[in-house]
């Protein structure tokens, strides 16, 4: 009995499914290894076939994987019905797929704004709307990915701050709807993660300019294999907020402060600086060059290119 026990502990998500969002690479990635490691079943959805195929090989043969748009309703029920064909059962569901815009809403590319809503907002829709049957069967677990930007709004973010303030809400609401079926409803509250996504923004002097205003310890940055761990206890934990890193909760509590003249006056400085190198990179590269990181710029090429349609991770 004792040995069962220890062995539970060891392997807290034992025979459950767990579909991922975004899972090719950054975080979904990390917390589908994670989910293996203590026992689980993950499902792994992405656009980027040839990474996403790369990601199963490494979660095991045999791993489930499903290229597909989030933000495209229809895939998502088909990658729902492919799951349940397979494991018959989902468990946990993290929507975690999502993109960033950049730009002063002056001049940022305006499908890139679209985009960045489309895929963070109506793609966690989509993703919880699909599994909500499977979960309400299993009393299962949600987690929503929607960051520090939901509640700190910084300048030339607009899309990103906008979208990730929506899913907050969604979640929160979500909690409420579904308690009375069983199952538990969690909103994850990240910072930096070392991750291709803010890899990525490191390549924009004004978004480089935008990190300065924030002091060190505010700027730190937690490993994606680190914040996996974490996602994989409030999984098996079923919480209904996480902070990564933990001390965010204080910030979360404090967030009505965050937006008082005081608190925005490096922002407000850094703001011209910002729309400076924003036109600059307008003028030499393009407006959705100047919007998107290179993954998402591809696909959005890819997409005007040919019928296959592209997606977050």
């Amino acid at each position: 009995m004792r040995e069962n026990t220890e062995k539970s502990k060891a392997l807290p998500l034992k025979g459950l499914v767990v579909l991922i969002t975004g899972a090719a690479s950054g975080i979904g990635a990390a917390t589908a290894l994670e989910v293996m490691s203590s026992g689980g079943i993950p499902v792994l959805v992405d656009c980027d076939e040839q990474p996403l195929a790369r990601m199963a090989q490494q979660c095991g043969e045999g791993t489930l994987f499903v290229v597909a748009d989030v933000t495209d309703l229809t895939a998502m029920q088909d990658v729902v019905a492919q799951t349940l064909s397979v494991h018959r059962r989902i468990d946990v569901v993290f929507a975690n797929a999502g993109v960033a815009a950049f730009g002063p809403v002056a001049y940022v590319d305006p499908q890139a704004w679209k985009r960045c809503v489309e895929v963070n907002v109506f793609g966690t829709f989509n993703t919880v709307r699909s599994a909500l049957p499977a979960l309400m069967r299993t009393q299962g677990y949600v987690l929503i990915n929607a960051s520090v930007s939901s509640f700190a709004h910084p300048p030339a973010m607009s899309a990103y701050a906008a979208s990730k303030s929506a899913v907050e809400a969604m979640g929160n609401v979500l909690r409420l709807e579904l308690q009375a079926h069983g199952v538990g409803v969690g909103v994850m509250y990240a910072g930096w993660v070392r991750t291709p996504l803010v890899e990525e923004g490191a390549l924009h002097p004004g978004f480089v300019r935008l990190r300065a205003t924030m002091p060190s310890f505010l700027n730190k940055e937690t490993s994606a294999q680190e914040t996996a761990r974490v996602i994989v206890h409030a999984f098996s934990k079923r919480e209904r907020a996480i902070f990564i890193p933990g001390w965010l909760r204080i910030l979360f509590g404090l967030r009505a402060l965050l937006h008082l003249p005081f608190a925005e006056r490096e922002l407000v400085k850094a703001a011209p600086d910002i729309e400076k190198s924003y036109l600059e990179g307008l003028a030499t590269e393009g407006a959705l060059a100047s919007s998107f990181g290179p993954r998402e710029r591809e696909r959005t090429l890819a997409r005007t290119r040919g019928p296959h349609n592209g997606s977050v991770s």
